[in-house]
């Protein structure tokens, strides 16, 4: 594209389109605006205001108001009213864990329509595991009566290191993950924006989005496991560090610390085999009622996960820490913490649960996907337009 300049006049009628549409998109559904109401509050003047209005309504990206939709009707001719049309596009925000694939649908505001989860061995491979991501979103689209083809964006969060294209740098916890380009393959499956993201980066963001974060632009999520992860937001924006990296608290135990998690969190004298979530809660539950081996290996589990998380408030001095993950759902980590926190950390923050639980990961994902959108609909480089 050329270079633009301040009296372009593309550029002006952009800028004054992505003003309407954002005043449209913040307006309550229950009081879709009028033209006046769109002139007070973009500034505009009318004529500007009714033009770019009939664009954005050949784009497919607004529609004029039913009489249900806006107000009481008063005598005499009523004013036309408008609304964004959310129904235009549709969004997906998908999760590929070690158990399970899921996926949330929603339009084009972020209100969820549809979710579906599938559960899948934690031994599958790569391409078993894709299929069945594929499958799971095939049928929610299915269910939704909503065609590939409304995708305006699809957000992924996957345990590992993801480089900005979405291939997997390093990925431990899932087989043949590590290299993987995995944006590449699912842009394959949807063409249109995928974006690919770490797990607990997304579980951030969704926790900050409608979670336990919200109002909090320093925060620290700890996706609590077998081997912890963490995503951090600093002013409000997550921080992926150089390469994607920030927040794998997890290696930590390779500093110093031989004890592997199997040998951790083991109530007897042999390594925990298997090493999955069911056998830590049998661990967990027999630390309940009174084995004194079970709590050691429950207490030595809190101990390290206090340290992981210590060191990233030490560097980050977060407002925030945020704990979810399956090992929030076990009771009894948000007391240690808190205390042990208290020992270490200059200036202890808050701790709380997840309030999204297992379906964090997932609505973080989305929240990239509608922000990539939002970029779109609310740039000025280029016209905005529905598909």
């Amino acid at each position: 594209m050329g270079r633009l300049t301040g009296g372009d006049p593309s550029l002006l009628r952009r800028i004054n389109s992505a003003v309407v549409l954002h005043a449209l998109r913040a307006a309550a559904p229950s009081s879709p605006p009028t033209l006046t109401d769109l002139v007070k509050a973009t500034g505009l003047s009318r004529p500007t205001v009714e033009g770019v209005v009939e664009g954005l309504i050949d784009s497919g990206l607004v529609a004029e108001a039913s009489a249900e939709e806006g107000v009481a009707r008063r005598q005499g001719r009523p004013a036309r009213r408008f609304r964004f049309r959310a129904e235009a596009g549709h969004l997906l925000g998908v999760e590929i864990g070690p158990h399970r694939v899921a996926a949330l649908l929603s339009d084009l505001s972020g209100r969820v329509t549809g979710s579906a989860a599938a559960e899948v061995t934690e031994t599958a491979s790569a391409d078993e595991r894709l299929e069945r991501l594929r499958a799971t979103v095939a049928d929610l689209l299915r269910r939704a009566d909503v065609p590939r083809g409304a995708l305006r964006a699809v957000g992924v969060a996957s345990p590992g290191i993801v480089e900005a294209d979405g291939t997997v740098r390093l990925g431990t916890a899932l087989p043949e993950w590590t290299g993987l380009p995995l944006g590449e393959r699912l842009r394959r499956s949807f063409r249109c924006p995928v974006l690919v993201e770490n797990d607990a980066n997304a579980a951030a963001v969704a926790e900050h989005w409608k979670g336990a974060a919200r109002g909090v632009d320093d925060v620290v999520f700890v996706l609590a496991g077998l081997s912890p992860g963490a995503g951090s937001l600093i002013g409000g924006r997550l921080h992926r560090g150089f390469g994607g990296a920030a927040g794998e608290i997890g290696a930590l135990h390779l500093l110093g610390r031989e004890a592997t998690p199997e040998e951790v969190l083991s109530p007897t004298d042999e390594p925990l085999h298997p090493l999955d979530e069911a056998q830590v809660v049998r661990v967990f539950a027999l630390a309940r009622e009174g084995d004194e081996r079970a709590r050691a290996a429950v207490d030595r589990y809190l101990r390290r996960l206090v340290h992981d998380v210590a060191a990233l408030v030490l560097a980050l001095d977060p407002e925030l820490v945020v704990v979810g993950g399956w090992a929030a759902g076990i009771g009894g980590v948000l007391d240690p913490l808190r205390t042990e926190l208290a020992r270490y950390c200059l200036r202890p923050p808050r701790v709380a649960l997840s309030l999204l639980g297992d379906s964090a990961v997932a609505t973080g994902a989305l929240r990239l996907a509608l922000d990539h959108v939002e970029g779109e609909l609310f740039a000025v480089e280029r016209p905005v337009t529905a598909r």
